[in-house]
């Protein structure tokens, strides 16, 4: 409820900033307010890579365009990302940390992170896009790793009087099936898989955080997360601090925190990329076990 009530204030404040900054140019020179710094603020939130209408998420197709026109802004000072995630596609995380960057190389502006309850696995991968890092004294920070989850099956099925029948052009297209008995050569071929992801997440981490790292390798990279204060001390982030505050503090009282948000078309649709309606028919089943996935991961910290 506090994250829902501080993203109403946040809103409501960005939308008098939106005004003032938009009818400035169309005034006459006499008439315009005096010239204020400009941080457009982009909020990044949800499990990434599960983008579905029970359970809207981030991918890189539904903030790309919303990334685009912050680093647009005209006369913009930097960039505030405040980022809300608990993890999810190593891909889509990757994908959206490398847009941030290379925006922020081709607009030449800092970039400022603020997590708000977490930035973990995925999440804080993109977090690391930031020039800078700020989070709460409650938030999380970390979980630097690879998992993988499945349920076996082979014995209730086998218990029921099922028998499961699988046709395959290749010896390993079945690997992992949950409905056979678990094969340690597909259970290694996976970990290989994961080790080599992990160490892709490591050698990221290390290329933005650099010497601000102030812990050994096998504190940091077990996946394991941290409450905000420590995580400052082992350098994954920078400050404790919010986006309001921060931003004043950097650029003054009357800093400009214009709230960048999905286009909408002339009914007040979103665009394309931004979450559709929720169909009846067989994609619901989908969408339902991928919100109860979701919520699986908002759960493994707490949320």
């Amino acid at each position: 409820m506090a994250g829902i009530r501080l993203y109403l204030l946040e809103m409501a404040a960005s939308l008098s900033e939106r005004l003032i900054y938009r009818i400035r140019p169309l005034l006459p020179a006499s008439l315009r307010p005096p010239e204020m710094p400009v941080v457009p603020v982009v909020r990044l939130t949800g499990v990434i890579g599960f983008s579905t209408p029970l359970s809207p998420g981030m991918t890189m197709a539904s903030v790309a365009r919303v990334l685009e026109r912050a680093f647009a802004v005209r006369d913009a000072k930097a960039v505030a990302l405040i980022i809300n995630s608990p993890g999810g596609s190593a891909v889509q995380s990757h994908l959206i940390h490398r847009r941030i960057r290379l925006l922020a190389e081709e607009a030449k502006l800092p970039v400022l992170v603020f997590v708000e309850d977490v930035a973990a696995s995925g999440g804080y991968m993109i977090a690391c896009a930031g020039d800078e890092i700020f989070a709460d004294p409650s938030s999380i920070v970390g979980s630097i790793g690879v998992i993988g989850a499945s349920f076996g099956f082979d014995k209730l099925i086998e218990k029921i009087g099922v028998e499961r029948r699988v046709y395959t052009a290749g010896t390993r297209k079945s690997m992992l099936d949950p409905f056979r008995p678990e094969d340690p050569e597909d259970v290694e071929r996976v970990k290989t898989i994961q080790r080599a992801i992990h160490a892709k997440f490591i050698e990221l981490v290390k290329g933005r955080r650099g010497a601000r790292l102030a812990a050994p390798d096998d504190s940091l990279f077990t996946g394991e997360y941290w409450e905000a204060e420590r995580a400052k001390a082992f350098g994954l982030i920078d400050d404790i601090g919010e986006t309001r505050t921060v931003l004043r503090q950097r650029f003054g009282d009357k800093v400009l925190m214009p709230l960048i948000s999905a286009e909408r078309t002339l009914f007040g649709r979103r665009l394309p990329g931004f979450g559709q309606a929720a169909e009846v028919g067989p994609g619901l089943a989908a969408d339902v076990v991928s919100a109860i996935e979701a919520r699986a991961l908002w759960s493994r910290y707490g949320l």
